[in-house]
């Protein structure tokens, strides 16, 4: 650790980055193709040029995935490659599928159209990934752009867990163990998938970190345009995760500021002024969706219930909604009690944040339960990455474990630097029968400058 943390940092992030080299293809999932060709739409390619390349995107991964799958079958490994005949089978349905769509007139919006409409109208509404995805696209092509996009937004958030401990007053190596436990935990691994997944929790780290700022007692300027440029930006990248993320940071703001009132502290003016960002921006949200006619919550039950619209409208969705969540819960709940090491960390994580910052920890078990409200919009036992958010709970909670010792401040005690004689010996009489007190020194130590974020000190002036 006498390397300068800022090297660290570096060194991890770009650990991370060679080690994704061991799989550049092979991450993508059924949204993956939606934001692809939104992403090449607006690089200014046409609708047919965007289908085609999202299409041998999409098939050579299935391609390679099977190969890689047959090869280490015990049944049929013997056998021929099917990575080929796969890629083939898939490239003719896709060309048949979105070709007929597109001869039919399903020409509207930025994306190609793989499905129906009314499904594609929910990614039209999501520019901001597809956005971040351009420049990686132009510049690299496909297959390398998506992969190089990934690495810097996983890269990107492992910083961000760095800068937020950091602010919180963590060492060095706690700060450090946080980068390292968001790459090596799930998080990692969905900020690389070609998804808007990796880019939210990014931008849930900035809120975060304005959070921390703020209840580190910096002013209320930074704090506040941290926390709304990250709601700003995540309203572009998915409109309801920036309402959840934005209604929770809220409720913990409010759960602060009456705790202090009524523990006869000050709230401060940068709580104040966060807890005035966040209900705007939850209330501005909502208003703005509504003003633009994004897809409502009926269209995203709808979506759920009738598989992508593959099916007629449901009659009683909001029945048929919650039977699935009563039987989706204990059976998510059953699967984790065998394989407990999730619920383990983040009650560990939990611990750490709420015993060393519990105003903070309050406001990260917020953040986190954004996760939780995802899954519930969308109970879907097959998706795993909605729950990407509680993660953080571990990923800043754990380090705040091991960083509560040398970062809390102590109760003074005595010290064999101290002089003078002990308590316990009688002091001396003088002579006018005053009590007489020895005078007791601390042992001179050479002025060492406070670190700053990155471990770096001043830079020292010249000695005359």
């Amino acid at each position: 650790m006498r390397a300068r943390p800022a090297a660290w940092v570096l060194f991890l992030a770009a650990l991370f980055g060679c080690l994704q080299l061991a799989n550049v293809t092979g991450r993508d999932t059924p949204d993956s193709r939606n934001y692809l060709s939104y992403a090449l739409s607006l690089g200014g390619a046409d609708k047919t040029e965007a289908a085609r390349r999202s299409i041998a995107y999409l098939c050579a991964s299935r391609g390679e995935k099977a190969s890689r799958d047959h090869a280490v079958d015990v049944r049929r490994f013997r056998a021929p490659d099917p990575g080929p005949g796969v890629r083939a089978e898939c490239d003719r349905y896709y060309h048949w599928s979105v070709g007929r769509r597109l001869d039919a007139g399903q020409t509207s919006g930025r994306t190609a159209p793989f499905m129906s409409e009314r499904f594609m109208r929910i990614f039209e509404v999501r520019p901001g990934y597809p956005l971040l995805l351009v420049p990686f696209v132009t510049v690299f092509g496909v297959t390398w752009g998506l992969w190089a996009a990934g690495v810097c937004v996983a890269a990107a958030g492992g910083v961000l867990v760095f800068l937020v401990l950091r602010t919180l007053g963590a060492a060095p190596g706690p700060a450090l163990t946080g980068q390292a436990l968001y790459y090596v935990l799930p998080t990692g691994a969905t900020a690389m998938r070609p998804m808007a997944e990796g880019t939210m929790t990014a931008l849930t780290l900035v809120a975060l970190w304005g959070c921390a700022l703020a209840l580190r007692g910096r002013p209320a300027r930074r704090p506040a345009v941290a926390a709304a440029g990250a709601l700003a930006l995540l309203f572009t990248v998915k409109h309801s995760q920036a309402l959840f993320l934005a209604g929770c940071l809220a409720g913990a703001f409010c759960l602060i500021a009456v705790y202090r009132r009524r523990a006869g502290r000050p709230v401060g003016d940068a709580v104040r002024t966060l807890l005035t960002v966040t209900v705007s921006a939850a209330v501005g949200t909502v208003l703005l969706a509504r003003l633009l006619h994004y897809p409502s919550e009926s269209d995203s039950l709808q979506d759920l219930l009738t598989d992508h619209f593959f099916q007629p409208d449901r009659a009683r969705p909001w029945r048929e909604f919650l039977q699935l969540e009563a039987n989706f819960w204990p059976e998510w709940l059953r699967r984790q009690l065998v394989e407990p090491l999730f619920l383990v960390l983040v009650a560990a994580g939990a611990w750490g944040a709420l015993r060393w910052r519990p105003a903070f920890g309050v406001v990260l078990v917020a953040a986190a339960g954004t996760g939780v409200l995802s899954v519930a919009a969308h109970p879907d036992i097959a998706i795993d990455r909605l729950m990407v958010m509680v993660w953080l709970v571990p990923v800043v909670g754990l380090p705040m474990v091991w960083g509560e010792g040398g970062s809390r401040p102590r109760r003074p005690y005595p010290s064999r630097h101290y002089s003078g004689a002990s308590p316990r010996t009688p002091a001396p009489q003088t002579p006018e029968g005053l009590k007489y007190q020895p005078v007791r020194r601390l042992r001179t130590r050479p002025f060492r400058p406070t670190a700053g974020v990155w471990g770096r000190s001043p830079q020292k002036g010249r000695e005359g």
